[in-house]
């Protein structure tokens, strides 16, 4: 992993509810999808299949510019060019992991849900419960062409087998006013910034994705660092370094916003927060977050991103279609689409979403990479080897769940 990370970072920086709902919703059921077999279809007959369908992809919806991006850029080249009709459903990860497993358990063979964008948790769940369809990443011409397979094997530590399409990659960065805010270094630091500055920090709840994360980098920072946890889950040695992640997250709860009585219940309630001023921190599971915030016009222009000394954990993020998709072929269409070199270009521009590319840019033509490579990255953003210099791997998903778990245990229960 180590010596994946400097190539890794190189790629990158050279430069409805079923049948009932379907009825209620008046939309027509995707052409073909009862009689075409996608399994055996070619390329070119998986693409005239989609043509004239809807296909409808399930998502977090609370970022602003992504949903923008989604409805704007990419719904309308996907009708012209495939004949698509492409509708974001907005609906939280929890919701749609149950809707899924539900449906596997009543043996239910038609869904509302096409494509899914699912993290490693979700994956994981969905995946052990036979909740998706697959493999199919390999059948995808983008996938086989740009991406690096060892780059895209696992998703927190869990093999895709095939199960996912690579979308975009993320790296944890926190964020600050510079106009009134001097960050800290690392945890211990942040820790003595909190208790001179009460009531300027704070944290998503978990399992918010981005609030996850941020207890995931202090387990790191707290306990020694990530190493240690990198060959799986290991029951033992959690139960000895957990402690001193909940005894670090207690110290500093009492001098959270709101006297840490209560969190946000999303990273966009955070933004929020510190758009308005009532914190002095923020953060981001996504490194270009805060330069497109401040070209909505969302920050002030005087907002950065700065990065602990322990390091910043980074990760792929994907696609994924449920195992009883109505619209099989329109969802690889749009996966495929997705993972094109227009369209990752498009997401990485700050002003359109300001998200890493999940393609090989080594494998592009020289003209094509030059583009990546002029992206104006903003003032806001850090610099590409500041980034790669720090950036560490995601663990093991047992380890998530058990951090999730126990902060809810040790953290949120145990206030006063």
């Amino acid at each position: 992993m180590k010596r994946l990370l400097p190539l890794l970072f190189l790629f990158f920086f050279l430069a409805a509810c079923a049948d009932n709902e379907t009825e209620r919703s008046g939309a027509e059921k995707p052409r073909g999808a009862v009689a075409f077999d996608p399994a055996a279809a070619d390329w070119g007959q998986l693409v005239e299949a989609a043509r004239g369908t809807t296909v409808r992809f399930y998502m977090y919806g609370g970022f602003a510019h992504t949903n923008r991006w989604i409805d704007g850029w990419v719904a309308p080249r996907v009708s012209e060019r495939f004949g698509i009709t492409l509708v974001r459903e907005p609906m939280d990860a929890p919701v749609f992991v149950n809707k899924l497993v539900t449906e596997r358990q009543a043996g239910r063979t038609s869904g509302s849900i096409d494509l899914l964008w699912v993290n490693g948790e979700n994956f994981k769940s969905l995946k052990e419960a036979d909740a998706l369809h697959g493999p199919f990443a390999q059948r995808l011409p983008n996938v086989m062409t740009w991406v690096n397979p060892e780059h895209a094997a696992t998703d927190f530590g869990t093999p895709v087998e095939g199960y996912e399409a690579p979308f975009g990659q993320a790296q944890f960065v926190f964020e600050y006013d510079s106009a009134r805010t001097d960050p800290p270094g690392n945890y211990r630091e942040l820790l003595e910034w909190v208790r001179d500055n009460p009531g300027q920090f704070t944290y998503p709840q978990p399992p918010d994705f981005t609030g996850s994360a941020f207890i995931r980098q202090a387990f790191y920072a707290v306990t020694g660092g990530h190493e240690q946890y990198l060959d799986g889950f290991d029951p033992a040695l959690f139960a000895r370094n957990a402690p001193l992640l909940w005894a670090y997250l207690n110290e500093l709860n009492p001098h959270l916003w709101q006297q840490g009585k209560t969190y946000p219940k999303s990273s966009a309630e955070l933004d929020t927060l510190l758009a308005r001023g009532e914190v002095g921190m923020g953060m981001s599971y996504h490194p270009l977050h805060a330069q497109s915030m401040i070209l909505d016009g969302s920050y002030p222009p005087t907002i950065r991103t700065f990065l602990m000394d322990e390091g910043t954990i980074f990760n792929l993020h994907f696609t994924a279609i449920p195992f009883n998709a109505g619209n099989v072929a329109g969802a690889m269409v749009l996966a495929d689409f997705l993972l094109s070199p227009e369209a990752q270009l498009s997401k990485f521009r700050p002003e359109n979403w300001g998200d890493f590319p999940a393609i090989d840019l080594t494998r592009l033509a020289p003209a094509t990479r030059a583009e990546f490579e002029a992206v104006n990255l903003g003032a806001a953003s850090l610099s590409p080897s500041v980034l790669t210099g720090s950036a560490v791997p995601e663990v093991d998903v047992a380890y998530l769940e058990a951090l999730e778990r126990g902060w809810e245990e040790h953290v949120l229960r145990a206030k006063p």
